[in-house]
């Protein structure tokens, strides 16, 4: 009997020691998993159990339109994105958005090692792929407002939004320095000049967080499931093209390319940005997603960025003229020049098989990979996505919410440039009463939500009209801020006998540029919608007017100038128009600088601030600016309660001396 109980002791014994060691094993080998070790060895120790195929999964960035749950798992898929206007569904809601995403997420998670992917989408102005999300101003407009603050806490709502739709990542912001408004993505640029880029750049602390005191420079840092990893965009010159042609040629020197486009990425690195995306553009002749010297040279090697370098849409099928016409080669000059990501978005087998290929035969060296993953999973890391991988319902009121389209509104009331204000400076028109008899709104951009936002809303282009999404057009903004006694009359395209038959008081005329993105947005001409040089001609001809323009950059206006009383740049301002109101009535004063040169002619263009042929209709920072009426009311109190104080002291005075004299 005792020879069975040690035997039997001896067998626990053996099984517990076995157990435990197996547990200790397992922990050993899971080290990525352990969300108590350093990131650098989690990442040591996934990269080091991960075969050829799974990192080049990590690598391939592919659209939702071709993605599933299967895709993911048998292609280790590291990346998902919504191009422009890639949705579940129309008018999805945040909770479509969430569990779309998160089945993606299950399908990456079942794979061998179960790592999760990242979901990207340009939000570029708001969360502005997503029906009633918020729409800030465009960044044209933003550069206006001279405000880091307010850039910072529009990054902070956006990251909201955009995780309460279960999205971690935006393509944004863009910091090009845009030199010639000829360009189609001028109004993605918030100026002209670098330093006020450079200011901008605030954004990414929003949509990031701040970084925690003694963070290591050049490492990418998310702080929580509020914030989303952010991406610097599109590096480099991207807004110093000949003309101002999209995708085209910078022709620049290193001095320049430095000075004027290079600072703002230094700043963006400097607050851990997590990404940064390469530019169509060439740099004196040389793609930038074929550049070495300048992705891997200047920005990994020269700058320290730690974070992962990401291409745009289809960025690498462009290297070749015709694009696509050598795609081995793409692949090839991409990766080796530092391009870690690849936005292939659509044909991904080929990118996979292509790259399979050329590491397997030798043509590109096992620690380029590597190191492009290595980037890739510091990321994903850092931002917590192996511990909190699938998003839920918690964020989804966010979405739009209230709070933030006060936040919207400031932002359009801070942005309103106000170029003219009366025919001569002793009688200004703005702002404007709220009680009158009638007054006249006119213009193919008062009452239109598509043309207030512009390009990257809904849809890649934009929309038009006022279905698309929810948001308060100017023509709305109007008749929720005037007196109810004050007739509103709106006529788009009102003709002469209309307005000889009508006393109207004033006119409001909104007109302006139609919603473009990207090269549909290049012009030669920079001419606003027809009709609107007849509106303004009409209506201005007849009735005292504020006119307003809805544009993505300076647009010809001085042939109308002097038949216009009051002129307000309003930019792309968004869905919440009634931060136009706001102004224009005086609730609050017009603030914004002109953060971009406003031309006389395009025959002057590319003309900057501090150019030698420098001769603008309005110079870079101008802007008139304005009381509110509840501050001219208040000054006008003052005064009068000081000439009153002023005229009882010289009584008494002349009273007294009566006195003492008599």
């Amino acid at each position: 009997m005792s020879k069975v109980l040690i035997h039997l002791f001896g067998v626990l014994w053996l099984c517990s020691w076995l157990m435990l060691t197996g547990e200790a094993q397992v922990v050993d080998e899971l080290k990525y998993k352990d969300p108590k070790q350093p990131i650098s060895v989690r990442v040591k120790d996934l990269l080091s159990r991960m075969t050829l195929e799974e990192k080049i999964g990590q690598m391939t960035q592919i659209d939702r339109s071709v993605a599933n749950a299967n895709v993911m798992k048998s292609s280790f898929i590291g990346s998902v994105l919504s191009g422009g206007g890639s949705e579940p569904l129309p008018k999805a809601s945040a909770e479509d958005w969430v569990n779309m995403i998160n089945e993606f997420q299950k399908g990456a998670l079942s794979s061998r090692l179960g790592i999760p992917m990242i979901y990207g989408i340009d939000a570029v102005h708001g969360h502005n792929n997503v029906y009633n999300a918020t729409i800030f101003p465009h960044n044209v407009g933003l550069g206006c407002t001279r405000d880091p603050d307010l850039v910072k806490r529009i990054g902070a709502a956006t990251a909201l939004e955009v995780r309460a739709t279960g999205i971690p990542y935006t393509f944004a912001p863009c910091i090009a320095v845009c030199r010639d408004p000829r360009w189609g993505r001028c109004y993605e640029s918030y100026s002209e000049d670098t330093k006020v880029v450079r200011e901008m750049t605030e954004i990414i602390d929003g949509l990031q967080g701040e970084l925690p005191p003694h963070a290591r420079k050049g490492y990418p840092y998310v702080g929580g499931k509020t914030k989303v990893a952010a991406c610097a965009k599109h590096f480099v010159g991207d807004g110093g093209t000949t003309k101002g042609v999209n995708e085209n040629n910078a022709v620049i020197d290193w001095h320049g390319l430095e000075s004027i486009h290079m600072p703002a990425y230094i700043d963006s690195i400097i607050k851990g940005v997590s990404t940064v995306m390469i530019s169509y553009s060439s740099w004196n002749g040389v793609k930038m997603h074929a550049n070495r010297d300048l992705v891997t040279g200047f920005l990994k090697n020269n700058l320290k960025f730690k974070g992962f370098v990401i291409s745009d849409w289809q960025g690498i099928d462009k290297i070749t003229t015709p694009p696509g016409s050598n795609y081995t080669y793409s692949v090839q000059a991409s990766i080796e020049a530092g391009v870690d990501m690849v936005m292939v978005p659509m044909k991904f087998d080929d990118f996979i098989q292509d790259l399979t290929l050329l590491v397997k035969s030798n043509v590109i060296p096992m620690d380029r990979i590597d190191d492009a993953v290595g980037r890739i999973l510091l990321v994903k890391f850092t931002m917590g996505l192996f511990e909190n991988p699938l998003a839920d319902f918690s964020l989804v009121n966010e979405l739009g919410s209230q709070a933030h389209r006060n936040l919207a509104r400031e932002a359009v009331r801070k942005s309103l440039v106000l170029l003219k204000n009366g025919k001569n400076q002793n009688s200004p028109l703005l702002p404007l009463p709220k009680k009158v008899p009638k007054l006249l709104v006119a213009g193919t951009h008062a009452d239109n939500l598509g043309y207030q936002c512009g390009g990257w809303t809904i849809k890649w282009q934009g929309f038009i009209g006022n279905t698309d999404t929810s948001g308060t057009t100017i023509l709305s903004a109007i008749n929720s801020t005037v007196d109810p006694s004050t007739q509103v009359v709106f006529r788009e395209n009102p003709d002469a006998d209309f307005l000889k038959s009508n006393k109207f008081d004033f006119a409001i005329v909104v007109v302006g540029e139609p919603p473009y993105a990207e090269t549909a947005g290049d012009s030669t001409e920079l001419t606003m919608l027809d009709p609107g040089p007849n509106i303004i001609t009409n209506v201005c001809g007849a009735v005292k007017c504020v006119v307003v323009t809805i544009t993505g950059r300076p647009i010809v206006i001085e042939p109308y100038l002097s038949s216009i009383d009051a002129l307000v740049a309003a930019w792309l301002p968004g869905t919440e128009g009634q931060g136009v109101t706001d102004v224009l009535f005086g609730d609050y004063g017009f603030s914004g600088k002109l953060a971009r040169t406003w031309f006389k002619s395009v025959d002057q263009l590319p003309m900057n601030v501090g150019d030698p042929h420098y001769d603008p209709l309005f110079p870079f920072g101008f802007g008139l600016t304005s009381e509110s009426v509840r501050d001219l009311v208040t000054r006008s109190t003052s005064a009068s309660e000081f000439v009153r104080a002023c005229i009882f002291t010289i009584m008494v005075t002349l009273l007294t001396s009566l006195y003492l004299i008599g």
